[in-house]
């Protein structure tokens, strides 16, 4: 088992890039996220990685932290009909923060954004990692907190779309969501957006 190369970057392709160790090659498949993140070529990488093997195969996937590693083992051993191509377009598509995020409010629309998960795929990962997400969130306070909130409920229309309105605004959408979370006890969870978001904003002002 392979955990992590640290050698020199040998050269990047679509999915995939080379990483020279000692005169030995090995080709890593990476998000996008990872690939657009990686050095020049010639220059030092590291990568964490984790070993794929069937009978016919055995292939390497490097992520650029070991949050999006765990991200990929979650997604690949808890969501059925979800493989290694799609997690990585779901990787590619959003930072772990961000899945944290969309899982925590339901938001089946951003999950689908990625390339290859449709509504139903979409819904699943919301169904099945809704309890093991928040210990994979990495720096999401804010979707905790609006976790707590929203308790096993589904989030509402109004609530992702005054998230998505205070993220337009250009706050992250983990404080987004945690200004979000507070303006929910205060405006009652029967709220519009608009006053949702009039509420964030009061919260982010304090």
């Amino acid at each position: 088992m392979i955990g992590k190369l640290k050698g020199t970057l040998d050269e990047i392709e679509e999915d995939h890039c080379l990483v020279d160790i000692h005169g030995v090659g090995y080709v890593a498949y990476c998000s996008a996220r990872t690939l657009a993140a990686l050095p020049s070529p010639g220059e030092a990488v590291v990568l964490f990685m984790e070993t794929y093997v069937r009978e016919d195969m055995l292939r390497l996937y490097g992520f650029q932290s070991q949050l999006e590693r765990e991200w990929f083992r979650l997604l690949m051993n808890n969501v059925p009909g979800v493989g290694a191509k799609v997690a990585l377009a779901i990787l590619s598509t959003l930072a772990p923060a961000d899945l944290a995020n969309a899982i925590a409010l339901r938001d089946i629309a951003m999950v689908s954004r990625a390339p290859g998960v449709g509504k139903k795929v979409a819904e699943r990962i919301v169904t099945e990692l809704k309890n093991k997400a928040p210990a994979y969130a990495g720096t999401a306070s804010g979707t905790i907190g609006l976790k707590q909130e929203l308790g096993d409920g589904v989030a509402s229309a109004p609530i992702t779309d005054a998230v998505s309105a205070l993220v337009n605004l250009g706050y992250s959408r983990d404080t987004a969501a945690n200004a979000v979370a507070a303006a929910l006890k205060t405006a009652g969870e029967d709220a519009d957006a608009p006053k949702l978001i009039r509420f964030g904003l009061k919260e982010l002002a304090r």
